[in-house]
């Protein structure tokens, strides 16, 4: 049984959501809440498989309220929800510790996909949006000389080097193995020792290392 927590600020969105997961029998929706500080209490007290987590939220927003269920209820997965697709705010959900995120117009079938995605501790963002998201609003450093990124700062091998950048280039396991002519499985276990070298739970946390780190480029939105 998948024990949810809901938290969003609009009880009709919030009662939409349960009446979405209630006819699922591995689904419980234990409790909801109408702000993040309220999400993080019932969360303590319920102790939720998954939080279905509106970012923009008052009292304590959708960000913070993650970060803190992140440090303190790591059970507790999050799964971030946004009235836009492309939003910073679910770049900012996503470092701060979020398993996945949907943008609130899906689908019912997505939404309980998603769930369950979330609490098997996978991350639930189609690899391209996650991608594009994080191009355009990840905070990159300052334009300055840097050095190329190389396995030697995170002891990677070329192999783990060259997936974690097609990775960051919004390519699934399935593409990353037919451009490189491996098995998926070959993949997978190459993607592992990515995120166990780089130090990150997932593939959102890997994308966001490989902007920030510079080995792959952030767009410049227009001043």
């Amino acid at each position: 049984m998948i024990r949810v927590l809901i938290a969003d600020d609009q009880p009709l969105v919030r009662r939409g959501l349960a009446l979405i997961l209630a006819p699922h029998p591995d689904v419980e929706v234990v409790g909801e809440a109408g702000d993040g500080a309220e999400a993080v209490e019932l969360a303590g007290r319920l102790s939720p498989d998954v939080v279905v987590m509106d970012i923009r939220m008052p009292v304590l927003d959708g960000v913070r309220a993650t970060a803190e269920l992140a440090r303190t209820r790591p059970g507790s997965r999050v799964l971030a929800l946004s009235t836009f697709d492309m939003d910073e705010y679910v770049v900012a959900a996503l470092r701060a510790g979020a398993y996945g995120f949907l943008p609130k117009d899906v689908s019912p079938e997505e939404l309980i996909a998603a769930v369950r995605t979330v609490h098997a501790g996978e991350a639930a963002v189609a690899p391209r949006l996650l991608t594009r998201l994080i191009s355009t609003y990840v905070r990159a450093a300052p334009r300055e000389p840097r050095p190329a990124v190389s396995a030697s700062p995170t002891g990677m091998t070329p192999r783990e080097l060259e997936i974690w950048r097609l990775l960051a280039g919004g390519f699934d396991n399935a593409e990353i193995a037919a451009e490189l002519d491996i098995s998926v499985s070959t993949v997978k276990n190459h993607i592992t020792g990515v995120f166990g070298k780089l130090g990150v739970r997932d593939r959102a946390q890997a994308v966001i290392a490989a902007y920030e780190s510079g080995l792959v480029e952030a767009e410049r939105k227009p001043a």
